[in-house]
C-alpha cells in the first residue's frame, strides 16, 4: 500500500464565533466544549487518524487559548502525578502530542479563501487538507481519510460533500457534477449559496486542495464585506485543472450552530460507554 504524500492540514480558527455569544466573547469557538473536549480538537483527531501529521492553526486575535489547550502544561502534568490521576495523566499528554502544531495569524476578518492564502509559504507547494472545525462528523472511516484514498486515485483536488433537502441547498455552496465513480463526482460547477441550486449536493468543511488554489485566490476578488472565498478561488481553479467531490460516509453535524452544536452533543454523548446508560435514562425521563 503506498503512502499518501498529503501530510499538513490548515485549520482556519480566526472567525469571532457571534453565533454564540455571549459564550464566545472570551472563549474562542473552536474551544467551545462538545462533550469533554472542544470542537478543534475532533477535527485534529481526525486529521491524526487520517494520517496527517501537520497541523497549521490559522488563528486571530483572542485565540491563545487554542496553542495552550495543544501545548505541554508542566504544572498541570506534575500535579497529576503527584496525585496519581494516571488516566487523567495520559490524557492530556495524549492532547499535546497528537501532531506538530503550527500556527499563523490572519489580523483582519478577510474570509475562508484569504485565511488559506496566508498558510501559503507553510504549505511549500504541497496538497493539502483543509478542516472547518464547526463540522463535525462522526464516521468508522475518518472522513478525511476517505477523501485522501479518492484524492491519491485522481491526484486533483477534492470537495467532500453531502446530499442535502433541496429546501436548504440555497444555505451551502452547491457542486453541479457527473458521477464517476460510487460517491465521487467530476465537479462541472459550484456555486455559492445559490438561489436556484444546480443539485442538493452541498460542500460540507473538508477539502483536499492542490498548491494550484493559491494563484487562484491571489487572483479572487474581494466579494462581500472585503472577503476571499475560497468557492470562488475553486471556480477559477476548475477552468485550468480538474476537480472532484467526494460524498463521504459518516453523520455530519454542523457545530457552528446553536441547534446544530446541541444535537452533536447529545449524539455523541450516547457513544461514550460511561455516559450512555444514564444519560439514555435521563432523556426518556423528559417530559417532551
Amino acid at each position: 500500500m503506498t503512502t499518501s504524500i498529503i501530510k499538513k492540514a490548515v485549520f482556519p480558527a480566526a472567525g469571532f464565533g457571534t453565533r454564540f455569544l455571549p459564550a464566545t466573547k472570551a472563549i474562542p469557538k473552536e474551544m467551545l466544549p462538545l462533550v469533554d473536549k472542544p470542537l478543534i480538537q475532533y477535527g485534529v483527531e481526525e486529521a491524526k487518524a487520517s494520517g496527517l501529521s501537520e497541523i497549521i492553526i490559522v488563528t486571530g486575535m483572542g485565540k491563545t487559548a487554542i496553542e495552550d489547550h495543544f501545548d505541554t502544561s508542566f504544572e498541570l502534568e506534575k500535579l497529576l502525578q503527584e496525585k496519581e490521576k494516571f488516566e487523567l495523566l495520559k490524557m492530556i499528554e495524549n492532547v499535546s502530542g497528537l501532531v506538530h502544531f503550527a500556527y499563523t495569524r490572519q489580523k483582519k476578518p478577510l474570509g475562508l479563501g484569504h485565511a488559506i492564502l496566508i498558510t501559503k509559504n507553510l504549505i511549500n507547494n504541497e496538497p493539502f487538507a483543509v478542516f472547518l472545525g464547526d463540522d463535525i462528523i462522526d464516521a468508522k472511516v475518518p472522513a478525511m481519510k476517505q477523501m485522501i484514498e479518492v484524492h491519491d486515485k485522481y491526484k486533483s483536488t477534492v470537495l467532500a460533500v453531502q446530499k442535502v433537502p433541496k429546501n436548504q441547498a440555497h444555505l451551502y455552496g452547491v457542486i453541479k457534477g457527473k458521477k464517476v465513480a460510487p460517491g465521487v463526482y467530476k465537479v462541472l460547477d459550484l456555486v455559492e449559496k445559490p438561489k436556484n441550486p444546480p443539485s442538493n449536493l452541498a460542500i460540507i468543511g473538508r477539502y483536499i486542495l492542490t498548491p494550484g488554489i493559491f494563484p487562484a485566490l491571489e487572483k479572487t476578488q474581494p466579494g462581500s464585506g472585503g472577503e476571499i472565498q475560497l468557492t470562488d478561488a475553486l471556480k477559477i481553479l476548475i477552468s485550468t485543472q480538474d476537480i472532484y467531490a467526494y460524498e463521504f460516509e459518516g453523520s455530519r453535524y454542523d457545530a457552528g450552530d446553536k441547534l446544530g452544536f446541541l444535537k452533536a452533543n447529545v449524539s455523541l454523548a450516547l457513544k461514550r460507554p460511561e455516559l450512555r446508560a444514564e444519560f439514555k435514562k435521563f432523556l426518556k425521563g423528559l417530559k417532551l
